[in-house]
């Protein structure tokens, strides 16, 4: 945790302008509740102006559809109020299922409709004729706060979203930088797994925060396509690092790195961590250099250097490839920096198709069962009682298990939100009974809510503390339930309280005992789904191209590592390794695609392999953990190399570097290859540039292209 600085002291400042505007708007045309126009200005509220914005739009959405449900269901069902119960609950649950399958900004507007239903339509129980009017009160005082929120955060020394996203890019390619160093340098690999991890959280951290630069100024919608680049770019790089990582190792331990590739990986070295872009003259020599080497390889190996041959290929597209990526990531930041607009230089590499997420249906459906069930039973406790303001208890439930829904375990969470109302209980008793009296006018109550609120506010700009402070802002906005007069009544201030308090029990109770799950549930459960997509690749089940399928993975591994990290060191699952089993799914995407053009007697034996490896995955998935893969494997992969080598088809030998991927990927400590066909490599001349392009070209076309 940091220490606040003078941004979040302006945050805090604008976010009480706005809810003191807001609050003053709705006493000035009498609305019903002012105090939710208020709270909403705390909930909406963001340090950087596209999440603002964002969050604005979609809880402007949400809140008019939440009240359209509640217009249709409560007169409908007033008369049955244990079917109008179950509705309500339904709804709820229904859009957090739909908001938990959405993992982008929009999800905003399903987790509002959600718990909005629930806000309004439960006071509303007891006067189903009024329905209409409190629905539009409600839309009216959230959409006074939205605004205020929204004018207030874009006048006032608005923070655009641009800066930051372009110092967490830059972040995340110095680090990446560095892990590049440290691959192509001389030494083992030290920070290796610790970077790697860094990055892949944050390529999910920064993905989020992309998808909300379109709401920022129009300089940077300009420039969201080509962050958007950039970041599928940083995709392509982990699994490429990490590939380059591994056959460098191989060479090393079998004295395979010669002079001449010592000199290009130093070469490499400089180039990847230079801090001012050098020119693109220097990425053309360093391809010429690759090139030379490849040539060096060209005569057929004797049967002894066969493998570190095969490994020497496998690298050097490796390093094309590397320096094709971090060249397009500059060539894109200055683009960017620039102004945006058309490319006047093409991209290296051209990549089709949509970004792709996970997407964890059984957390979610189980998430919104939960919700569903706390509120039904704590509906049962409310009818059953009659405790008039039962109500609260039912509605702070509903927004708390939609609030904390997409974490692994929420209870720990709700009895943080718990403490934290409790908090603001005794604040509010403090401030109704002792403070507000004194307020005899606007100004007076500005500079008493000011003093807690202000302080409020920094907490909710420091990301540590940000939720703290909204849940502070918001509890706290609410129980004060500030009206034109002073009319606060100790009776109805400890009945609110106690719902509160009781609905966070309940909720958290219920949570517990049907929703919580650990960091090994969740983490076997994205391993298994990243093996049973590898697994159903020779079955033609993948409906993705290459791309895709490494960036599913990759934010797969995203959300992986804190998980992981949660586990204890000799968990069966600690030693899961997500990106080599990635690196496995890209090749074997590769041979899928190319399979059927190869010859007869290569096409059985690769046939095999893809099979073997996805039977191999499929168990794993089946187990819920890693296992060492069996002997006859390696030799199956070993029989395909035997074959690809055999053959003077140049497609079939184009197709070994993905054979030692996949032969690395699985068996990384098998001694090297020995193959008892004699080894021969075809002339560079039977080999055609399509075939020798490590991805796509210009044209996005499909080509064959070398995977990691």
């Amino acid at each position: 945790m940091r220490w606040p600085g003078l941004s979040d002291y302006v945050f805090s400042v604008k976010t009480f302008i706005a809810a003191m505007l807001a609050l003053y708007i709705a006493l000035a045309i009498n609305l019903d509740r002012p105090y939710w126009a208020m709270a909403t200005v705390y909930v909406v509220s963001q340090p950087l102006t596209g999440s603002l914005r964002s969050r604005a739009l979609y809880r402007l959405l949400g809140s008019v559809i939440g009240a359209v449900a509640t217009v249709v269901l409560v007169p409908n069902l007033v008369n049955e109020p244990a079917w109008l119960c179950v509705a309500m609950a339904l709804w709820t649950g229904v859009c957090l299922y739909m908001a938990l399958l959405d993992r982008t900004p929009r999800s905003y507007v399903f987790l509002l409709a959600g718990y909005t239903a629930a806000l309004i339509g439960f006071p509303a129980v007891t006067a189903p004729e009024t329905i209409w009017d409190i629905a539009v009160a409600r839309v009216e005082e959230v959409w006074l706060g939205i605004i205020c929120a929204t004018i207030v955060g874009a006048v006032v020394f608005p923070r655009p979203l641009a800066p930051v996203l372009s110092a967490r890019i830059l972040a995340w390619v110095g680090n990446a930088s560095l892990w590049a160093e440290e691959v192509l340098g001389p030494a083992d690999e030290s920070l290796g797994p610790v970077i790697r991890n860094r990055l892949a959280a944050d390529t999910v951290e920064l993905r989020m925060l992309t998808s909300q630069l379109a709401y920022d100024t129009s300089k940077d919608q300009a420039a969201t396509r080509w962050v958007s680049e950039i970041e599928r770019r940083m995709v392509l790089l982990l699994p490429l690092l990490s590939s380059i990582g591994d056959r460098i190792r191989a060479l090393r331990a079998g004295n395979g790195v010669t002079a001449a590739l010592e000199g290009v990986l130093a070469e490499l070295r400089v180039w990847v961590r230079a801090g001012n872009p050098p020119p693109r003259s220097e990425a053309t020599r360093l391809r010429t250099a690759i090139a030379a080497l490849e040539q060096a390889d060209d005569p057929r190996p004797e049967q002894d250097d066969v493998w570190n041959v095969l490994i020497r290929t496998s690298l050097l597209l490796r390093l094309r490839q590397l320096i094709d990526v971090r060249q397009d990531m500059r060539d894109l930041r200055g683009h960017i920096e620039a102004g945006g607009g058309p490319l006047t230089t093409p991209l290296s590499i051209q990549i089709d198709g949509r970004d792709q997420l996970h997407i964890d249906w059984g957390l979610a459906w189980l998430s919104g069962l939960a919700a569903s069930a706390t509120i039904l039973v704590l509906c049962a406790f409310w009818i059953e009682t009659g405790w008039q303001a039962g109500v609260g208890m039912v509605q702070l439930a509903a927004v708390a298990c939609c609030l904390f829904a997409s974490l692994d375990d929420p209870t720990p969470a709700l009895m943080r939100f718990l403490i934290i109302a409790l908090v603001a209980v005794v604040a509010v008793g403090i401030g109704l009974f002792a403070i507000l009296p004194m307020a005899n006018n606007f100004e007076m109550l500005t500079l008493a809510l000011g003093a807690f609120f202000l302080p409020v506010g920094v907490l909710g700009a420091i990301p540590a503390t940000q939720p703290i402070g909204t849940a502070l802002g918001f509890l706290t906005a609410t129980l004060l339930s500030l009206q034109s007069t002073y009319a606060a009544d100790f009776i109805s201030y400890a009945d609110g309280s106690i719902a509160i308090l009781l609905g966070l029990s309940g909720a958290a109770i219920m949570t517990a005992l049907m929703r919580s799950v650990g960091a090994e549930w969740s983490a076997r459960r994205l391993l298994r789904a990243d093996w049973r997509d590898i697994a159903a690749i020779p079955h033609g089940r993948v409906r993705r191209g290459r791309e895709e399928l490494a960036a599913l993975l990759l934010d797969r591994i995203g959300l992986l590592v804190p998980k992981l990290a949660a586990i204890e060191p000799g968990h069966e699952l600690a030693g899961a390794d997500a990106l080599a089993d990635l690196r496995v799914g890209i090749n074997m995407m590769e041979l899928q695609h190319h399979h059927a053009t190869l010859p007869s007697p290569v096409r059985e034996v690769v046939d095999g392999v893809l099979f073997a490896v996805a039977t191999q995955y499929a168990v794993q998935a089946e187990l819920g953990h890693a296992r060492p893969p069996p002997p006859v494997l390696l030799e199956q992969i070993d029989r395909a190399l035997d074959a690809a080598l055999a053959t003077e088809d140049a497609r079939a030998r184009h197709l070994l570097p993905q054979l030692v991927g996949i032969r690395r990927g699985l068996f990384a400590g098998a001694g090297p290859y020995r193959g008892v066909t004699p080894a021969t490599e075809p002339a560079r001349e039977d080999v055609s540039p399509a075939d020798e392009a490590p991805l796509p070209g210009p044209s996005g076309a499909a080509e064959s292209r070398d995977a990691p």
